[in-house]
């Protein structure tokens, strides 16, 4: 992710409403890719000031209502899309007459926005259930019924939302975006990270198994990642929750949970790699690494090593978690090989970097 900059000067970032140094309102054009200063127009809507741009725009309605989002769509004949680019996924929104979920679902759209992000950074397919795609994507954020106290603890008679994907649709637990939740189930799952941009990540890597594997490239995927018919989702599930991940799972596996099964390795192995690509095209932009990287996936993991490093002792001195694992095993490059291939197989790239 890049900073970008105020009509005035001043430094802006990916999710600024405002300008703290002019006061200006700021938002996400479509139609330059900037967060940009807007200028209200005397017959409703919004200029675009970024130089070269002038767009005439709306606020998205999440954005001028809800105040959960910061995107604009383009005006044309002065009508405009209800909603953004993002916010048009959304197919169930949390309950926002409950105290805190309008909090909850600001964190979650802050981190669908980057998501969508790295993916057009990747130019990966993906499309509502109105656009041409055979498999239609949507998101719905939802909480478990009756939360006690605000502790989001639930009984065996109320309603629990499973944070999970099916079909293209990701729902996601809005306890996630709780600090002290998620951070609480981390520990209790023994897992090294847990992020609101790590479930969508890990959910989106199921949408693409579906997008990119299923129908059309499962046999090369099954000589990777395993057979995902045997066993079955069901009799994995059980077991990883009897047995845990087997001891030696670093020397395969990205992850514990990666162990699980081939579908849940897929997903893990996917998020990794969106990590990578996020993380370098924001070291990228900031100046942290002076590695040079062509596109190739070798090229990315050097940068991504020396970048991980560096971070990682940061994030030590801090008393912080650490962002990279400072060793792949061969088998994990392996499967990062070929989600590489599968996503430039999907998405042509220009000859280069996938992250500028």
């Amino acid at each position: 992710m890049q900073t970008f900059h105020c009509r005035c000067g001043n430094t802006l970032f990916y999710e600024n409403t405002h300008c703290l140094a002019c006061q200006s309102e700021v938002g996400w054009c479509p139609a330059c890719s900037n967060i940009v200063a807007i200028e209200p127009l005397d017959n409703g809507g919004y200029r675009c000031t970024h130089p070269g741009c002038d767009t005439a725009l709306m606020k998205c309605h999440n954005y001028a209502v809800e105040n959960v989002c910061n995107r604009l769509v383009v005006m044309e004949h002065g009508q405009a899309d209800t909603l953004c680019d993002c916010c048009r996924y959304n197919e169930v929104i949390p309950d926002l007459n409950i105290a805190g979920h309008r909090e909850r679902w600001a964190a979650l759209e802050a981190a669908k926005r980057r998501l969508f992000h790295t993916l057009d950074l990747l130019k990966l397919p993906h499309g509502t259930k109105d656009d041409d795609i055979a498999v239609p994507l949507s998101f719905s954020f939802m909480a478990d019924a009756l939360p006690d106290q605000g502790l989001w603890r639930s009984t065996a008679k109320t309603e629990k939302v499973y944070t999970g994907h099916a079909a293209g649709h990701i729902t996601i637990n809005i306890k996630e975006a709780d600090d002290v939740e998620r951070e609480r189930l981390r520990v209790d799952m023994n897992e090294s990270h847990r992020t609101l941009i790590g479930h969508f990540r890990h959910e989106i890597g199921h949408y693409y198994w579906d997008v990119l594997v299923k129908d059309r490239d499962e046999e090369n995927c099954r000589a990777v990642f395993g057979n995902h018919h045997r066993p079955t989702y069901a009799e994995a599930l059980e077991r990883y929750y009897q047995q845990g991940a087997p001891s030696d799972w670093p020397n395969h596996f990205i992850s514990a949970y990666a162990t699980m099964h081939p579908w849940e390795d897929f997903a893990e192995t996917f998020a990794y790699y969106l990590d990578m690509v996020a993380v370098l095209n924001t070291a990228l932009h900031m100046g942290i690494t002076p590695v040079e990287y062509d596109g190739s996936l070798e090229s990315m993991l050097i940068a991504f090593h020396q970048v991980g490093m560096a971070v990682n002792e940061l994030n030590r001195d801090m008393g912080l978690l650490d962002l990279a694992p400072g060793v792949l095993a061969p088998a994990v490059r392996e499967k990062l090989a070929y989600l590489h291939r599968t996503v430039q197989a999907a998405s042509p790239l220009e000859r280069g970097s996938p992250t500028g």
